[in-house]
């Protein structure tokens, strides 16, 4: 199959000396009779480079045929017992198959999937038995990526290996009601944290974190912080969630870092989930010239070994023609159907490889088996990848979906879905996997077969334990255990207290100085890792390039045009900064392996992800959700935030609601701060509930897994140094009074966040000097903990009536003020509205609600009425209402300050990098 129009192989244009060419070829059959097609295939690609080195125009091939990359006489050995293997996969088989089952049982029917492990159970059991290494290994061990709807049969091996019992088997998707608690759908490290390591049904997500995982364990080697050269990254992928972006756009990364230790194995079942992924293509050779095209190493596993004497004699290349030239729709349908259907319509379209199977039975044809279902197939690729260097490995294992389930099953459109096996499907499945349970125990409740396991005595039970024993312990397993961190003492946060003078600078650029002292913090800064996706220039970060450089495992061998500069661009394998470029998806990937390398490799890493804040949760929310349930912990940086603060960008551009995308995952702890002091003490509060430890060792936060999502501006202002006796509790919890009013008159209470600060500190000063009104100002450093705590008080009161109640911070701070309470900030009114229920008096809100659009910051904030004069006005409405000022002071007040013009507005400065 052709997937260019430069195939090298063609034969168009007239042969110069076709004897010469005779001789050629005769000594190319002669080198693969005498030494194998091993050593012809490196001799091929020795003379596809010279005749690049030589420009002769010969492209590379982008495809091989539609056989097996490893020849059967270049197999190695199989190491294993196959007979004692092949019997405890087939109870493993059963049982996985049998907990989607019991889970459909009357009362309950939670769903569940048996068909994509049916497909892959020979690939995952080669590697548990003879490659996937746990953490007790001398390497470390290895991480494997599982695929997400693969789980019931790590399930059911743990029930075999004793990790698991029938009562949690049982317990499938059920993890609330099921007593004693039960199992998680699929891979969720969160559910089930001493269980799975990497959540990967989010389809592409497992894909591009492996990815990261392996530049990971280089970046950790690279650095002298843990030797991880042995380790291996497996992750287990379907051919249709290759369609996803994240799972072939980094796919270049790993070529380019060279990351040998990284395996991709895709279960080429030929189906998505509801049909053919390629019906009238080929999947395996669409892949195979991709991950080719990237750099990869390609090793394809297509036929068993029941189709090598058949290929051995199909000397005219009959069969090796059908096998190109057939779609995978057909080779779907093959398999619903039986060996007369696979001998008339497959065979029979050439007669000479009819001819190849005239003495086979339909059996026989029906037993010629799929690459992916064959051990001695499978153990060679998995071999021959683990030992490949400088390129990462892919294997592309052709399978059946549904395999080993019955006609009912196997290759169906509808495979994915079906969950449940009736009684005849039950007894074909069971004397299929040699099961020893009865008819009779099958029918006295086909609801709920029994599970099998013939006893830990049992010699395959025993086999099976050693191959765990070798290998380093169980897989999957997730530890929390890791090297102790000395967190930065109180002189690394001066920077950001004592403010910036009479120098404007905006909060992007005090944070930054701010990290600039961590990475310089001794025994702590090297385990700092800032992520950027290319815009360290705009972020004020281009500062550690010279110093703390760029990881490169490949180092800089070119001559930088700045390397005159203080500044120089400077690249290394010692580098600490991960500079992934555009590319946001793969820095999320990347701060995922950086902020989980505590459990991972038990080493913590900081990451400190810096972003264009609207690149966040707008475009990496599924990532992002990921990373909360693998756990990650680390600091995400929204820079340039705001809907009115990044003048120049306008429309989606314009950030007005990431706190509130944010504050819909459990997982982060998201704040808007105002001033540089602020963040100083919330990345310290951060880092003490990420790593602090208490006296004995023990986490000193009861949940520390958590991510901290900060939004940073690009204006310039004064930054104020830190107030005497400020309020650290209330900047860490959400909230604290900024500046009390020293006028008298009626009170009101302003309430802002991040760089809507400054417009309530105006407000205050025209309300007092205008208006006669004494407004005391608050600055919000989150809403969203503020909302959390509040929710979480009412539901402790909902649920416990007989306790005293306890009362939001909100609630307790606002309670002995008075006056209205208003409340701004530079994103939509959602974001303020959070709090609402818990503020003890008459509460309105301003916000910037709608698409933002390019303009100045002061016109923009005029159109979207929360600049200084609209907290005015809001306020003095609220005044209105409760009686305190005559109605008619707000016309005149929307008079003086021209509400209604744009062109009025005056709040906000210029500048500012965008």
């Amino acid at each position: 199959m052709t997937v260019n129009d430069q195939d090298p192989r063609s034969t168009a244009g007239q042969d110069q000396d076709p004897e010469e060419t005779a001789e050629w070829r005769e000594s190319l059959d002669g080198l693969v009779a005498t030494h194998g097609h091993q050593r012809a295939r490196e001799i091929m690609q020795s003379l596809l480079k010279r005749s690049n080195e030589l420009h002769l125009g010969v492209p590379m091939v982008p495809t091989t045929d539609y056989v097996n990359t490893i020849a059967p006489e270049d197999e190695p050995e199989f190491p294993g017992d196959e007979e004692l293997e092949r019997r405890y996969r087939r109870w493993i088989r059963w049982n996985a198959a049998i907990t989607v089952h019991r889970a459909q049982r009357p009362g309950i029917a939670v769903g569940g999937h048996i068909s994509t492990y049916a497909s892959s159970a020979a690939m995952y059991e080669v590697g548990y038995n003879h490659f996937f290494r746990a953490q007790d290994h001398p390497s470390g061990g290895d991480q494997v990526f599982f695929q997400g709807h693969a789980s019931p049969g790590m399930y059911a091996r743990a029930y075999m290996e004793g990790r698991l019992s029938e009562d949690q088997l049982d317990g499938f998707r059920q993890e609330q009601s099921h007593a004693g608690g039960g199992l998680s759908s699929y891979p969720h490290p969160r559910l089930m944290p001493h269980f799975w390591q990497f959540p990967t049904v989010s389809m592409g997500i497992g894909p591009i974190n492996a990815i990261y995982q392996a530049q990971q364990a280089k970046y950790l080697s690279n650095r002298g912080i843990k030797d991880a050269a042995d380790q291996q990254v497996w992750a287990f992928l379907g051919d249709g969630e290759m369609d996803e972006v994240e799972s072939r756009g980094q796919l270049q990364v790993a070529a380019n870092d060279g990351l040998d230790n990284l395996n991709f194995v895709i279960n080429c079942n030929l189906q998505r989930l509801d049909g053919p992924v390629r019906g009238n293509g080929k999947i395996i050779q669409e892949l195979e010239a991709f991950f080719r095209g990237a750099g990869w190493n390609v090793i394809k596993v297509v036929w068993g070994r029941e189709w090598d004497d058949l290929l051995k004699r199909d000397t005219d290349g009959a069969l090796l023609n059908l096998m190109n030239a057939t779609p995978d729709g057909d080779y779907q349908t093959y398999k619903a159907e039986n060996g007369a259907y696979v001998r008339e319509n497959f065979f029979g379209r050439d007669p000479k490889a009819l001819e190849l199977v005239k003495d086979y039975s339909d059996d026989q044809i029906w037993n010629l088996k799929r690459g992916g279902h064959d051990y001695r197939k499978v153990y060679a690729a998995f071999k021959a990848a683990t030992e490949h260097k400088g390129q990462p490995t892919v294997i592309l294992a052709k399978t059946v979906k549904g395999y080993g389930l019955g006609p009912s099953f196997e290759g169906r459109n509808a495979t994915h879905q079906m969950k449940k096996l009736t009684l005849d499907n039950l007894k074909q499945f069971r004397d299929e996997m040699r099961i020893p349970i009865t008819d009779a125990q099958l029918d006295e409740n086909p609801y709920t077969p029994p599970y099998y396991h013939p006893g830990n005595d049992d010699e395959a039970i025993q086999y099976m334990h050693e191959r765990r024993r070798e290998l380093g312990g169980y897989v999957p397993e997730r530890r929390t255990k890791y090297t102790q961190v000395n967190l930065p003492d109180e002189s690394k946060y001066q920077i950001v207290k004592k403010g910036s003078g009479k120098q404007e600078v905006a909060t992007t650029m005090a944070f930054a100085r701010l990290l600039k002292d961590l990475l310089r913090a001794p025994d702590f800064g090297n385990r700092v890792v800032p992520i950027i996706p290319d815009e360290a220039r705009t972020f004020g970060m281009d500062a550690y390039f010279p110093t703390a450089k760029i990881y490169n495992p490949n180092g800089q061998h070119y001559t930088s045009v700045d390397r005159e500069l203080l500044l120089a661009y400077k690249e290394s394998p010692q580098g600490q900064i991960i500079h992934v470029g555009i590319n946001e998806a793969g820095a999320l990937a990347a701060f995922t392996a950086v902020g989980t390398s505590y459990s991972t490799q038990g080493e913590p890493l900081i990451p400190v992800y810096v972003f264009y804040s609207q690149f966040g949760f707008q475009r990496t929310g599924d990532a992002i959700w990921a990373a909360g349930d693998q756990m990650t912990r680390g600091f995400m940086i929204g820079a340039t935030a705001g809907r009115t603060t990044l003048t120049g960008e306008g429309l989606q551009h314009a950030d007005g609601h990431s706190p509130l995308l944010a504050a819909t995952n459990p997982a982060v702890v998201s704040y808007d701060p105002a001033y540089g002091y602020e963040i100083g003490h919330i990345v310290r509060s951060g880092l003490e509930r990420m790593y602090g430890t208490n006296e004995d060792g023990t986490p000193a936060h009861q949940d520390p897994n958590v991510m901290y999502y900060l939004t940073v501006y690009n204006e310039p202002l004064v930054q104020p140094a830190e107030p005497e006796g400020v309020d650290v509790e209330g900047i860490v919890k959400g909230m604290y009074l900024l500046k009390r009013s020293e006028h008298d008159g009626p009170k009101a209470q302003l309430l802002a966040s991040g760089v809507a600060v400054p417009w309530i500190l105006e407000a205050q000063q025209l309300l007092a000097e205008d208006w006669g009104v004494s407004a005391d100002v608050w600055s919000v450093t989150s809403w969203g903990e503020l909302t959390r705590d509040g929710l979480a008080a009412e539901q402790h009161a909902f649920l416990n009536p007989n306790e005293e109640p306890r009362t939001p911070f909100v609630t307790e701070r606002l309670l002995g003020t008075e006056g209205p309470v208003v409340a701004v900030s530079d994103f939509m009114h959602a974001v303020q509205e959070q709090i609402r229920p818990f503020v003890p008096s008459d509460y309105a809100t301003l916000g910037a609600d709608g698409f933002g659009f390019s303009d100045t910051r002061p016109a923009a904030r005029r159109f979207f009425h929360i600049d200084g004069p609209s907290v005015v006005v809001r306020t003095l409405q609220q005044l209105v209402r409760q009686g305190k000022l005559d109605a008619s002071v707000l016309q005149q007040a929307i008079d003086k300050y021209r509400l209604h013009d744009v062109t009025a507005g005056t709040t906000g400065s210029a500048g500012g990098e965008s």
